[in-house]
C-alpha cells in the first residue's frame, strides 16, 4: 500500500508548508538521525502508523540537518515524536517507545485535543523529567552560576561540554567530537550538559556560544565541531591543548 502522509522534510519552509495545509489535522514529527540506531526499529514503526493513520500527517525530520526545527522543538536526543493539532501540541515521546507511540495516536488521531500543553508560536512544552540537581542550584544568583560555569570549564586542561558521555552521546556532533579527541589521544573530561539546565543555559551566555558541544582548553572556550575539526587538521589543536 502506498503511503501518501508520509513526507521527508526538506527544510523549515518545507515543514511549514507541509504542516500548514490543514490546521485541524493531527502531525506526528518524527525526529531522527542515521547514526543513531534506535531509530532504524522506530522508522519501520513510524511507517506501519502512517499506514494505519491515514489521516495524520507523519513528517520525518533529520534532526541535524534542520537544526532551526529541532531547536524551536527543544529535541535533546534521538528518536523524539512530537504530536500537533495544527500548531497546537498535544503530546511528546522520547526514546524508542513504540508502545507509547502507539497509544498517543490512537488517543489524538480518533478525537479533538481540548486541552494542548501548548501552542507551536510559542515556547514547546517541556517534558516533566526534571532532575535533582538542578532544583538544588535553582537558587543561584547570576554571579553564584557564572562561578560554578568557570570552576566546571577549569576542572581539567580540556573539557567537553557535550550531550551525553563518550561512551553514550545523545547527539551526532557530541559523537564525532569525542571521538576526534579519542582518536587524537587527547585527554579530556567531559559535563553532560542535558543534566544540568542551567549549565547548557549560562554557558551559551559565558561564551557567547549558542550551541552544544563546546570544547574548552585551559579555562576558555575553544569552538565547536567544525572549529575542532579544522584545528585537528591543521595541527592547531595538538598545539592548543599541548
Amino acid at each position: 500500500m502506498t503511503t501518501t502522509n508520509l513526507f521527508n522534510v526538506e527544510s523549515s519552509s518545507d515543514f511549514q508548508d507541509k504542516l500548514s495545509v490543514d490546521l485541524n489535522r493531527v502531525s506526528t514529527i518524527y525526529f531522527w538521525a542515521p547514526w543513531a540506531e534506535p531509530c532504524r526499529q522506530m522508522t519501520e514503526v513510524v511507517d506501519e502508523l502512517a499506514k494505519k493513520h491515514a489521516g495524520v500527517l507523519f513528517l520525518r525530520v533529520e534532526a541535524e540537518e534542520q537544526q532551526d526545527i529541532t531547536e524551536s522543538f527543544d529535541i535533546e536526543a534521538v528518536p523524539s515524536f512530537v504530536i500537533l493539532r495544527g500548531h497546537t501540541l498535544l503530546d511528546r515521546i522520547s526514546g524508542a517507545d513504540a508502545a507509547a507511540l502507539t497509544k498517543a495516536l490512537g488517543k489524538h488521531a480518533s478525537k479533538p485535543a481540548y486541552a494542548p500543553l501548548s501552542k507551536t508560536s510559542h515556547s514547546p512544552a517541556k517534558a516533566s523529567n526534571i532532575i535533582p540537581s538542578q532544583l538544588d542550584e535553582s537558587q543561584e544568583s547570576h554571579d553564584e552560576l557564572n562561578t560554578r560555569l568557570r570552576r566546571l570549564m577549569n576542572q581539567s586542561k580540556v573539557v567537553l561540554f557535550m550531550k551525553g558521555s563518550p561512551e553514550t552521546p545523545r547527539c551526532g556532533f557530541s559523537r564525532k567530537i569525542s571521538t576526534l579527541l579519542k582518536d587524537r589521544e587527547i585527554e579530556f573530561t567531559h559535563f553532560d550538559i542535558l543534566t544540568d539546565d542551567h549549565v547548557r543555559q549560562g554557558l551559551k551566555v559565558l561564551n557567547n556560544w549558542p550551541t552544544f558541544p563546546q570544547l574548552i582548553v585551559k579555562g576558555e572556550l575553544v569552538g565547536g565541531l567544525d572549529i575542532v575539526q579544522e584545528m585537528a587538521e591543521s595541527g592547531e589543536l595538538q598545539e592548543a591543548v599541548a
